[in-house]
């Protein structure tokens, strides 16, 4: 994920006795200018900050009271999030003798009254908690906290907290370091926060977070150093502990034979992206990913033989929590794959601008990441690419040393085996293992951090949504060469080849039916239709057909055939001549 949000609490972590370091008010000064949002997230009351800090247009945004307040000072905008403070709440503290200072909804005072403010509140019967900040203590209204006023806040600006890293160093910024992308704390706070960041920022005092800061924008992507805390289950290992793939925004290749499951691992990882709020673009060749538009935030595009527009893109993708399938599988097959570069550069192009997607799916690779330059469609840097296929060893090698996690469905081709010899090595056990995996596992290659050196065979989690397969995939997506129909006469190859179904009709109408009449008396045809494309239906209607013709109801089979086929596919026949 790209870094484009900075979350920064302001006492304690980039101030001290109120005084904001110069130093961190340069950096954001130049961070803004490379087109960096900067927002402060505070306990402090909005005007309060306005004394310390003076203007606050050097920000974007401004969450103040804990979260109850949202300012953005270049417009004079703002809203509460929070009910206001109760007057009864107000008079009873006064009567315990509690010093307090009060903003819109926050209460304030030292942490040694703690136990007369909750009895107060007991009392009170009032919806309030009590948030403690080092010294201080807030009663703010319940659901009032840090992250839902930076969410808040992230909303209208059209902003993702993916693409966020959130600074602080007390109790009451826990909130706002786990919603954000990355949490840091620094040194000089809270050891508690330490123990929950993904990262401790190391130094004496707010001067060190403006070198942080600025190494920080200077990086390509925003990465942990840590796993991390979002994880997406992929299932369970031969041990029955859940295997999971930490969120990384890493390059991550899913390879495996054709209809051995490799879209719907994909998929399976696509659900739980979008569920933990990532926005994730599919390039959906062959239409296997349209069953994630049961999800909410989860927008189809294409679908016909005209590709969507730069523009439709552009329009589905302005806020940060929908998701995009694009459906490309009615385009013919030439079109569609020279339509999809301009597509992954368009992508590229919006997610320097603002981060978004985060992650991209392009499912069938091998079509168009082959060539010299091939990675000239793609960011590499930025990362944060799934790349699905069943050719491996067709990616440019570029490509394939820039896949940082790869998972593999069953692989029987020695070829496509060799090409992942660098990631799982010369072991033939190994091999074994990948070529012998059944539809409902998955092997995580050694090279994959989570795998810990091992090829790791993984019982695949359940989907929530469905995983279609569109039958008109097959009429000119070729399958792999060894699984190509040859035709032969008297035990020798004719020259005949079908590795497509428009091949396949063209095949049998183009030559008389004695050129092919052993493979209908052995059931050739049923066979390979449904071992090659697990089509059951089309392969009982070619089995009547052969034994039509195996007991002399049927002369001509190749009309037949071809029907057979056009009944359960719609292929063009003008295409075919």
């Amino acid at each position: 994920m790209r870094f484009t949000v900075l979350a920064l609490d302001y006492d304690g972590t980039v101030a001290r006795d109120g005084v904001l370091d110069p130093d961190v008010r340069r950096a954001i000064a130049e961070v803004r200018e490379r087109g960096l949002t900067v927002a402060f997230v505070t306990g402090r009351i909005l005007d309060d900050l306005r004394r310390v800090a003076g203007d606050l247009s050097f920000v974007d945004a401004v969450i103040a009271e804990n979260g109850a307040v949202v300012a953005f000072p270049t417009t004079g905008y703002s809203r509460v999030l929070g009910t206001p403070v109760p007057r009864r709440f107000v008079d009873d503290l006064h009567r315990r003798g509690v010093p307090i200072v009060t903003g819109q909804c926050v209460v304030e005072a030292d942490a040694c009254h703690a136990h007369a403010v909750l009895d107060s509140i007991r009392a009170l019967e009032l919806p309030y908690v009590i948030i403690f900040n080092r010294g201080r203590l807030m009663a703010l209204p319940t659901g009032v906290n840090k992250a839902n006023g930076f969410r808040e806040a992230l909303r209208t600006l059209r902003l993702s907290a993916h693409n966020a890293i959130a600074i602080g160093d007390a109790e009451n910024d826990h909130d706002l370091l786990e919603y954000c992308e990355l949490g840091v704390a620094v040194e000089w706070g809270s050891a508690a926060l330490q123990a929950r960041a993904d990262e401790v920022l190391r130094g004496q005092g707010p001067s060190a977070v403006a070198a942080y800061i600025r190494q920080a924008a200077a990086q390509p992507r925003l990465s942990p150093s840590r796993v991390g805390r979002r994880q997406l289950l992929l299932g369970r290992d031969q041990d029955g502990r859940t295997f999971s793939l930490a969120v990384r925004g890493r390059n991550l290749l899913v390879a495996g034979d054709p209809r051995s499951g490799k879209s719907w691992v994909a998929g399976l990882l696509c659900e739980q992206l979008i569920q933990h709020g990532y926005s994730v673009c599919v390039i959906d060749p062959e239409g296997d990913y349209t069953g994630l538009d049961t999800l909410p935030g989860v927008v189809l595009l294409g679908g016909g033989r005209v590709e969507p527009t730069a523009r439709e893109l552009r329009t589905a993708l302005r806020y940060p929590d929908v998701n995009v399938v694009v459906d490309l599988s009615q385009m013919p097959h030439a079109e569609k794959w020279s339509y999809i570069p301009s597509l992954l550069a368009g992508i590229t192009r919006m997610r320097h601008a603002n981060g978004i997607p985060h992650r991209v799916i392009l499912d069938e690779a091998h079509y168009l990441l082959y060539e010299d330059g091939a990675g000239s469609f793609l960011d590499l840097e930025l990362a944060g690419y799934t790349l699905v296929t069943y050719q491996p060893s067709r990616l440019h090698p570029d490509l394939l040393n820039a896949m940082e996690a790869i998972v593999v469905t069953r692989l029987t081709d020695n070829r496509e085996l060799d090409a992942l010899t660098p990631w799982c090595g010369e072991n033939g056990e190994r091999r074994t293992i990948l070529r012998t995996l059944r539809l409902s596992e998955a092997a995580v290659l050694p090279a994959t951090e989570e795998a810990g050196g091992r090829l790791t065979v993984v019982e695949l989690a359940a989907r929530i949504t469905p995983h279609v397969r569109h039958r008109e995939k097959y009429i000119d997506v070729p399958v792999p060469a060894m699984r190509g129909f040859v035709f032969t006469k008297d035990g020798k190859p004719t020259g005949v080849e079908a590795r497509t179904l428009r091949e396949f009709v063209t095949a049998v109408t183009s030559q008389p039916t004695a050129a092919f009449a052993g493979h209908l008396r052995r059931g050739d045809f049923s066979r390979w239709f449904s071992h090659v494309f697990g089509d059951t239906v089309l392969s009982d209607a070619v089995h009547d057909i052969e034994e039509q013709f195996r007991i002399g109801r049927i002369a001509d089979a190749g009309d037949a055939l071809a029907k057979a086929v056009r009944s359960r596919y719609e292929l063009d026949t003008e295409e075919e001549s």
